[in-house]
């Protein structure tokens, strides 16, 4: 395979061509998501209540879904311009190795010291936090890439940052949790007996190796009981996937450069931070009818909420106390393995991807943690990054992708999104290569058994 001299390896955008506004594909959404609702009153939530738990200037980006572009402020952008505009990379060793007529490409977040794109949306809502005039913020984590990044947006505004990380992920990558600790966060391990919320879950769940869900639970109590703190999220909230759209718009502006219209836009999707903001753009001109593009999310086999959930309304958090949001879900009291999807265990999924979804915009995948893997190894072999196991099931798909293309002769565009890197990651590889890596896939007796617990509208 001769390589193509016309398209670069890395397609890189000059400072003055990354965006300077976030696009918001709500408003381009004939279907608007559904409003979250105060589970109190079952009334959709008004500004002045999530105000008392989001930053207000963030609360109000969540709430509005008809204006199609926000101004990115200016000390943001210049925070931006240490680790972007990031390459868009065009995977010419892959393509060979698999021997396909597709063109594979990648937009790599992991070209900062978070190792992901996590810092995207972090260094926004920190900013918002500092301007609001708050001491500090709480969070949760999964695979510990969001709290890295909001750790690290904290240090640089001098705010004070809590982070809950998820239990597992707390025993299975300390080298993440000793980060966060660096750049100045308290990590505490999730459920903990630091809250009334973390006790009760362990009061029912006593082994429990802890969820998204449950992190959730105790970062918002956290907030609500201290003066001077608001709660932030890494993923699932609109304001979120707003924030992240800047992927999208990079990658579409560096593949109208060389003049190349993908067929297929992939993406892993736990609760959708970065599915959501590679496909915002593209998604905004197949809304529009402008164009027509095939969006697929990936997620694990272990935690389904796409292509086994039911679309409904449930909470956020497995402590009950969020706000209700209609998604895809797995039931709140849904808890995961212990597996390597990291980032991936959230029992929902964002309500605008689950409207998307629900729409037939989009299709979704689940792939088992072995077969990830596998396409993780061949991928750092033969392309030089060691991807997150997160990043790492979008690459599952794309390969499959790229096989049936040589399968059938066509000649498509594959994009998706490498979120980061793994190399916090390594117990999961060493599980991987010692050839004790299993494959965990709910019952449908699980999955039932927490849809029962849905609250009753």
């Amino acid at each position: 395979m001769e390589l193509n001299q016309k398209i670069p390896y890395k397609i890189y955008l000059e400072e003055h061509e990354m965006p300077k506004q976030w696009y918001n594909v709500r408003a381009d959404m004939k279907n608007k998501p559904a409003p979250l609702l105060n589970p109190a009153t079952g009334k959709p939530m008004t500004l002045e209540e999530l105000s008392g738990v989001f930053c207000t200037e963030l609360a109000k980006q969540e709430l509005d879904d008809t204006t199609a572009y926000f101004d990115i402020p200016d000390e943001i952008l210049q925070f931006y311009k240490m680790y972007r505009p990031s390459p868009l990379v065009r995977a010419y060793h892959l393509e060979r190795a698999l021997s396909t007529p597709a063109k594979i490409y990648y937009k790599f977040e992991g070209n900062n010291t978070s190792g992901s794109h996590k810092l995207n949306s972090a260094i926004a809502q920190a900013y918002y936090a500092k301007y609001q005039g708050l001491k500090g913020v709480t969070t949760e984590t999964g695979a510990g890439q969001w709290g890295t990044a909001l750790s690290m947006a904290c240090a640089f505004l001098g705010l004070d940052c809590q982070v809950y990380m998820v239990k597992v992920s707390y025993e299975q990558k300390p080298f993440r949790r000793e980060v966060m600790r660096t750049y100045g966060a308290n990590v505490t391990a999730s459920p903990s007996n630091t809250t009334e919320v973390g006790k009760k879950i362990l009061a029912e769940f006593p082994d429990t190796n802890g969820s998204l869900g449950c992190a959730i639970s105790e970062a918002v109590e956290a907030a609500t009981s201290q003066e001077g703190y608001r709660y932030v999220l890494g993923s699932v909230l609109s304001q979120v996937l707003l924030h992240q759209s800047i992927i999208g718009l990079e990658t579409k502006t560096a593949l109208d450069k060389y003049d190349i219209k993908p067929d297929i836009i992939i993406g892993c999707a736990g609760g959708g931070s970065n599915l959501g903001g590679l496909i915002s753009p593209f998604m905004g001109e197949k809304l529009r009818g402008e164009a027509d593009y095939q969006f697929i999310a990936v997620e694990p086999a272990s935690c389904p909420s796409l292509t086994r959930g039911k679309y409904a309304y449930d909470f956020c958090d497995t402590g009950a106390i969020c706000p209700l949001a209609k998604m895809y879900t797995l039931g709140s009291s849904f808890m995961p393995s212990p597996n390597h999807a990291g980032g991936l265990r959230y029992h929902g999924m964002s309500s605008v991807l689950s409207q998307l979804y629900d729409d037939g915009l989009m299709e979704a995948r689940s792939v088992e943690q072995t077969s990830v893997f596998e396409a993780a190894k061949e991928f750092a072999k033969v392309e030089g990054i060691l991807p997150a196991p997160e990043s790492s099931h979008a690459i599952r798909v794309a390969v499959d992708e790229a096989i049936k293309c040589k399968e059938t002769g066509e000649e498509k565009n594959i994009v998706f999104g490498l979120t980061g890197t793994g190399y916090f990651d390594m117990y999961a590889y060493e599980s991987f290569n010692d050839g004790k890596m299993t494959d965990y896939i709910p019952t449908d007796e699980d999955i039932a058994k927490s849809l029962a617990k849905l609250p009753k509208l």
